[in-house]
């Protein structure tokens, strides 16, 4: 197949820029080129990873031993209320688009990186809100039948940063997506989206690069139910929704001592200790490493476990 390159980094299309090189790589944007690129895979026994945007990904100094399909699946088109993306499309190109046309339901997504297919993928959200509340269905290509399938919104069995394709990571990619919208005030959606915007490089560590929050915020139920979580924890910690009640995982990480924790060139952020930023030349290991940290400490502290929200390729 002459798209497909060997031995391509990968830190380029990783917004943490950290990673090996993909023994095969390849860009598609087609269907055509995505059968091709499956034909290809099979014929060599190849595992497949499916890459969008790069931003939720830690990507192993070892790089990916299979073939890296890159979904490129381009456009989002305004039909009245409704939208229709590609799973290359980035969330900002979909929000702008929501915006201009007067549509409300997505202005909480102002600054949300990455792409409209992993945004579906991980059912991202933010603000209280998350993608799953705006989808009207689902177009995805299953890599072992070469199918076409179309799924309503609840067939994609959302839930806190889940999904369908996420569960069946590696079976299915996502093509393009419908979002049914409400109409509104362009003007007050432009002002939300930018006060999103605006939050965002406020408050998280934007001049290194990083990968979003690395851990799932803590269900203040499970919280709750710790035995380590005395009742002053609780009634200091601050909660919000997101969709549900939860206390931010940057709070525990936080009280934990962890900020500005270092690891060769990775660190957690002083500015958002939700985050670990590449400082100086980071590599996947120094990332695990604090990752491990973490995971232990707020173990130790508080009873609880940190989900991880990041993806480990490799």
């Amino acid at each position: 197949m002459s798209l497909v390159r060997e031995n391509v980094p990968l830190k380029r299309f990783s917004n943490f820029r950290i990673g090996g090189a993909a023994r095969y790589f390849v860009e598609v944007g087609a269907i055509s080129q995505l059968r091709s690129a499956v034909r290809f895979a099979k014929q060599r026994k190849l595992p497949v990873f499916l890459l969008g945007g790069g931003t939720n990904l830690l990507i192993r100094d070892e790089g990916y031993p299979g073939l890296v399909l890159r979904i490129t699946f381009p456009g989002v088109s305004v039909h009245g209320a409704t939208l229709r993306a590609g799973a290359g499309a980035t969330v900002a190109q979909l929000v702008a688009a929501a915006v201009r046309a007067g549509l409300m339901g997505l202005e909480w997504a102002g600054g949300l990186p990455g792409t409209v297919g992993g945004a579906i993928f991980g059912n991202a959200g933010a603000f209280g809100g998350e993608i799953k509340d705006s989808v009207s269905s689902v177009e995805s290509f299953n890599l072992r039948t070469g199918k076409i399938i179309r799924r309503a919104t609840d067939a994609c069995q959302f839930s806190y940063r889940n999904s369908v394709f996420k569960e069946r990571a590696g079976q299915e990619v996502i093509l393009r997506a419908v979002f049914r919208l409400h109409p509104g005030k362009t003007r007050e959606l432009r002002r939300i989206a930018a006060e999103k915007i605006a939050f965002r490089k406020a408050r998280h560590p934007m001049e290194h690069p990083n990968i979003g929050s690395i851990f799932k915020n803590i269900p203040l139920a499970r919280a709750r139910a710790s035995t380590r979580v005395t009742t002053e924890m609780l009634g200091r910690w601050p909660v919000k929704n997101d969709p549900f009640p939860v206390i931010p995982a940057a709070v525990l990480l936080a009280e934990a001592g962890l900020r500005g924790t270092v690891a060769g060139g990775a660190m957690i952020s002083p500015k958002h200790p939700n985050f670990i930023v590449n400082v100086t030349g980071a590599s996947a290991r120094d990332v695990e490493a604090l990752i491990a940290l973490a995971k232990e400490r707020i173990r130790e502290n508080f009873g609880l476990e940190l989900e991880e929200e990041v993806r480990r390729v490799g």
